[in-house]
């Protein structure tokens, strides 16, 4: 780890109080200010987050970056595991809680943006936030304020069984057009998230262009309709809809799989076993995610947060998240510094930048279109992944 900087006293300022519910029903905080500076560790850390993301060696003694945090800089380190991103909003967003960080996915960081249930960070306070990923850096920088610090990120693939889907595809339209699924009817595997639905607006935004959708993730109801129909009428062939990326792996490897939505983790996991599998970026090119630490709005402890983000944000730390977890690093230098096996950084394109720059990274859907004009947001998505997925 690098030597932290050596900074003036205290810090944050204070959230001045509560505004009242917010036009989508969720709670709203005042603006709170960026730090300015850090100072002395408060002596706690409360941190919502998701399994694998925050390691204590409980889960396996040779996975730790909390112990060895807790001791470098006396912050005891106390964290609540979401279920999903439902809870992990609802958590971030009750008044009475005061955590000081999240682990935030695509699904809710927009949301707790706008609903300001998260505050600005400093990235002058954060060691080597100028070595993460750039255009991972931009991801949740919102009117020149920085909302988040990259923590880890994929790709969505199409992956395919060589022994049994012929020709090779190249399309999306090997799981979303019809016709082509309908070859491996009850062997298709589909990642079960409403943003699903954005790599359907995808395809369609090649094979339908009457639609006029240029951002798969910016959805008026008109377009959104029309990926979930795409999924509705894909429901029959599906094998499985997977949310541990171990059930997809599951399928694939006991042959019950031949053609499906995945991540790199899938791909390289069976890969290295030996499964005759490959994945493909799609002509209509793919969506991405990332997960990032935010500042939670009510934080009693920024001085230990700011630490936090130092401490993940280092190559070490990036190194075996990635490994535990089956993610690429926010942090590139991770395999620089040989810290990853060349193969792991290959295989999820760490430090690509080519390929990176042609991702469309997932965002939390909203009702405001940054083009102009009324769009959907997520829980118009999450009701119209429900009823097609039915």
């Amino acid at each position: 780890m690098r030597r932290s900087r050596t900074l003036a006293a205290a810090v944050m300022a204070a959230v001045l109080g509560l505004a009242g519910c917010g036009g989508s029903g969720g709670h709203r905080t005042k603006e709170v200010r960026a730090a300015e500076t850090m100072g002395q560790g408060e002596g706690a850390l409360s941190l919502v987050s998701w399994n694998g993301y925050a390691e204590d060696g409980s889960n396996d003694p040779r996975v730790d970056w909390i112990t060895p945090f807790e001791k470098k800089t006396k912050c005891r380190v106390d964290v609540k595991y979401a279920a999903n991103p439902q809870e992990m909003l609802a958590l971030m967003s009750k008044p009475n809680l005061h955590y000081d960080g999240v682990a935030a996915t695509p699904e809710i960081a927009g949301k707790l943006v706008a609903d300001r249930q998260v505050a600005p960070i400093n990235p002058d306070l954060v060691d080597g936030y100028k070595d993460l990923e750039p255009a991972l850096r931009s991801q949740l920088t919102v009117k020149g304020k920085h909302y988040g610090i990259p923590f880890t990120w994929g790709a969505n693939l199409l992956m395919y069984d060589q022994r049994t889907v012929h020709p090779e595809p190249d399309s999306w339209a090997a799981i979303f057009d019809p016709q082509q699924a309908r070859k491996y009817a009850g062997r298709l595997v589909v990642r079960d998230s409403p943003l699903t639905l954005g790599d359907a607006a995808l395809y369609l935004r090649a094979h339908n262009p009457k639609l006029h959708i240029k951002d798969p993730f910016s959805l008026t109801s008109k377009q959104l309709a029309a990926a979930a129909s795409v999924i509705a009428k894909q429901r029959s062939m599906v094998k499985a809809y997977w949310l541990n990326p171990s059930d997809a792996i599951a399928a694939f490897a006991s042959g019950e799989a031949a053609v499906g939505e995945v991540w790199p983790y899938q791909v390289d996991v069976l890969s290295r076993s030996g499964r005759p599998v490959v994945g493909v970026t799609p002509r209509e090119g793919v969506t991405g995610w990332m997960d990032a630490w935010m500042m939670g709005a009510r934080a009693d402890h920024p001085n230990c947060m700011y630490q936090w983000l130092n401490w993940t944000s280092s190559p070490e730390v990036q190194q075996q998240v990635a490994e535990w977890d089956g993610v690429a690093p926010a942090n590139p230098d991770a395999c620089d510094r040989d810290l990853l096996r060349p193969q792991f950084c290959s295989a999820y394109h760490v430090g690509d930048r080519s390929y990176i720059s042609k991702i469309m990274f997932a965002r939390t859907p909203a009702k405001n279109c940054p083009a102009g004009g009324d769009c959907t947001d997520y829980a118009d998505w999450n009701r119209e992944w429900l009823a097609a997925r039915r």
